[in-house]
């Protein structure tokens, strides 16, 4: 008993680490694309990650041939998130899109209720309106959102993508002993191709010659060993032992560490409000990691 308590509240710290590090990703991406454009960077994103962990697809034997679907199927869920993101974020405001993708903080108690018949709790649920509300803070703390549009409508199937695969996953992870990294390779193989494609298709131009800037390669090092090798192990680890809806909160706190960093280290600035927002998005995460303790009554030993 001591142990499963010991791997889940390691996993509670993962995805919180993993808030934390997608947050800087923002940052680290703008200026990787810079230098080559978003399919050919997700290519290689990706497609290195694949390279990296193939020897792990060798215990994907351990599913049989239907995990190994629907492990492929996992990463089609997380290809089209990138895509509706990658491009909706270039239709809308980042402040819409930050909003918006927030969305999914509250739509997974739901879609997990609806998947897998387990009902949020009061605290999990005050927590994603709490991280809702400091979304939006964040977001209207700058120049205030727009009125919605295409980019924002792919924004938001982001978030309901993203609550689908958070549940598809648990359930996944519950029916089978595959390992989190061999899942994780699998996911990289199917991004890494559907993006190649996509880049074939719409701009193949664009996709040679390789950037040569040193510091491109140094961005692209940061996002396929912290933002994708680690971030999706410790995404798979954690769903494996938490609830969805557990994860979405942890995971929530992301454009809360991204506007930190974009404060600190592209030097934006944040009104009061956004800090406001920020510090309660962190705050409904660590509500539901911090380990809350009953009140005992005093017992008279003479009684």
């Amino acid at each position: 008993m001591q142990q499963s308590q010991r791997l889940a509240r390691l996993a509670d710290l993962m995805l919180l680490l993993v808030a934390m590090i997608w947050g800087s990703s923002y940052g680290v991406a703008k200026a990787a694309l810079v230098f080559y454009p978003v399919c050919g960077f997700l290519f290689l994103r990706f497609g290195i990650t694949f390279l990296l962990l193939a020897p792990k697809l060798r215990q994907a034997k351990t599913a049989g041939v239907r995990g190994v679907l629907h492990g492929l199927s996992l990463g089609a869920v997380l290809l089209g998130i990138f895509f509706c993101e990658t491009f909706g974020v270039t239709l809308t405001r980042a402040s819409n899109a930050a909003f918006l993708i927030s969305l999914c903080v509250v739509l997974t108690p739901f879609a997990e209720w609806l998947l897998l018949a387990r009902r949020p709790t009061r605290i999990e649920l005050a927590a994603a309106s709490l991280a809702l509300f400091g979304a939006y803070l964040l977001s209207v703390g700058g120049a205030g959102t727009t009125p919605l549009g295409a980019g924002d409508g792919l924004i938001l199937l982001a978030a309901c993508l993203r609550a689908l695969l958070v549940c598809l996953t648990k359930r996944f992870t519950r029916s089978t002993a595959m390992p989190a990294l061999t899942l994780t390779a699998l996911q990289a193989g199917v991004v890494a191709l559907g993006s190649l494609a996509v880049g074939l298709l719409i701009q193949p131009a664009a996709l040679l010659p390789l950037p040569h800037q040193p510091s491109f390669w140094g961005y692209l090092a940061y996002m396929v060993v912290c933002c994708t090798v680690f971030a999706f192990f410790a995404q798979n680890y954690g769903i494996r032992h938490r609830s969805p809806t557990r994860v979405a909160l942890l995971m929530g706190s992301e454009p809360a560490f991204g506007a930190v960093f974009a404060a600190l280290w592209l030097h934006e600035s944040l009104t009061p409000l956004a800090w406001t927002g920020g510090a309660l998005m962190v705050l409904a995460a660590l509500s539901v990691v911090l380990p809350v303790k009953a009140p005992q009554l005093a017992v008279n030993k003479f009684g």
